[in-house]
């Protein structure tokens, strides 16, 4: 391929993650060109200037593919800043979602490297073998919760640091349109960065449509849920404290399965089992499979593609189905705390089902709610460690860290006598 081709190539890929091209149909190929571009932006610069200043001198100067290449390195330096603008962002929605004393709670206060540029990490996105040794993680792999096959599997992380009992618990829940995904593939850089600091951290996978139609995918992240009551222990977590995380497809069951603690409906078998959860972390989820809110997009994607591929029903015929299944619908005044995160240049989830979603939890809910919507940020922008993405994952170790100690605070409460009660006196210093 030429010079004046690669660029006009990476011209219209950088274009296309500043302004994706919009519609229900140039929805995917917009997000997988944008999504890459924008998330490996600083790479894709590299390789850029490079290649321009190997024809910038010489018979090899080309004029028009240098004209290219400094319009893209343009925009590719926009993305880079607009990334870096996700620290602020994230802590603004934590400030104005917990309170400005917020950061009094948590273990430490952010430290200048916490809100620095991770570029160290950045520079090999991929490199989670190696991150994982260097952290001391250990995975426990392919533990049955469920009698699926390798659908009812999930893995355990512990590291070096893990306690011996009582570390909070993170349940991972993958995405993919839920009919493809596995425990393995998404989640990592969140699940390595808190096992890291003590975490015990949960990825499972789950019964995928069409297949297996809906609702098996709910019942399966309940039913995980339930091992982890009855199991965790052994891994040193805390069986009575659980956050669910997870993105897209993932967002909508955490979000879902946060807002239906012991709904009889998802859990045929072992209703007696508690599947609430204490906090959640959706990520660019999925809250109105119902088109409650008339977005056109929530529509097509109704009748498009939930209703033939995952729900293998019509909405006409069982809206009752699809309505349970929307977690806007399900909102009570009981929901847990929830930080949500969604990217205002999302091309396969409409950013407006997240500011639905927030609007009922902050007019409904008793607990907390933080919102980060993320300016210039495609869907599945967590996959791998980016520049965004790990400014996001401190973001979501200080909400959680927070929760965590909240939690802790108000469960000791009711063992205290006194202010010189020895619980008392701990749980004022954690």
């Amino acid at each position: 391929m030429g010079f004046v081709r690669r660029q006009a190539i990476t011209a219209a890929l950088t274009a296309n993650a500043i302004r994706p091209l919009p519609g229900f149909r140039a929805g995917i190929p917009a997000f997988f060109a944008g999504w890459i571009t924008g998330e490996l932006a600083p790479h894709v610069l590299g390789l850029t200037v490079a290649d321009a200043a190997a024809h910038a001198v010489g018979p090899r100067r080309n004029l028009l593919g240098l004209a290219l290449a400094g319009v893209s390195s343009a925009g590719l330096a926009y993305l880079i800043r607009q990334s870096r603008q996700a620290v602020t962002e994230a802590e603004d929605a934590l400030l104005e979602g917990l309170g400005v004393d917020y950061v009094e709670q948590l273990d430490a206060k952010p430290s200048p490297a916490d809100l620095a540029t991770p570029w160290g990490r950045v520079a090999n996105p991929f490199a989670f073998g190696r991150a994982a040794r260097k952290a001391g993680i250990e995975v426990h792999r392919d533990i049955r919760f469920a009698p699926h096959g390798g659908r009812g599997l999930l893995d355990v992380y512990t590291s070096e640091v893990t306690p011996a009992s009582g570390a909070p618990v993170l349940l991972q829940v993958h995405g993919g349109a839920w009919t493809i995904g596995k425990k393995d593939q998404q989640g990592l850089p969140l699940m390595q960065h808190l096992a890291a600091r003590g975490w015990v951290c949960v990825a499972i996978n789950y019964r995928l449509a069409p297949r297996d139609p809906w609702p098996a995918q709910i019942i399966d992240v309940k039913a995980a849920i339930a091992w982890i009551r009855e199991n965790i222990e052994e891994y040193g977590g805390d069986p009575d404290y659980i956050a669910i995380t997870g993105g897209s497809a993932g967002g909508h069951l955490t979000a879902l399965a946060a807002v239906t603690p012991n709904a009889p409906e998802f859990q045929p078998g072992f209703e007696a089992a508690d599947t609430a959860v204490q906090a959640a972390v959706p990520y660019y989820g999925v809250y109105d499979l119902a088109a409650s809110t008339g977005l056109r997009s929530a529509e097509l994607m109704r009748e498009r593609f939930l209703g033939p591929r995952v729900f293998k029903k019509r909405f006409s015929q069982a809206s009752d189905v699809f309505e349970q299944a929307s977690p806007l619908l399900r909102v009570t005044a009981d929901a847990p705390d929830f930080f949500v995160i969604h990217g205002a240049q999302d091309t396969l989830v409409d950013v407006r089902q997240a500011r639905a979603f927030v609007e009922a939890l902050r007019t409904t809910s008793k607990r907390t709610v933080s919102y980060a919507e993320l300016a210039g940020t495609q869907h599945a922008f967590d996959i791998f460690p980016s520049i965004r993405s790990q400014h996001l994952v401190r973001a979501t170790e200080r909400f959680l860290n927070w929760h965590w100690n909240q939690w802790r605070r108000e469960h000791a409460a009711p063992l205290s006598t006194g202010a010189g009660d020895p619980v008392a006196s701990s749980s004022r210093t954690t």
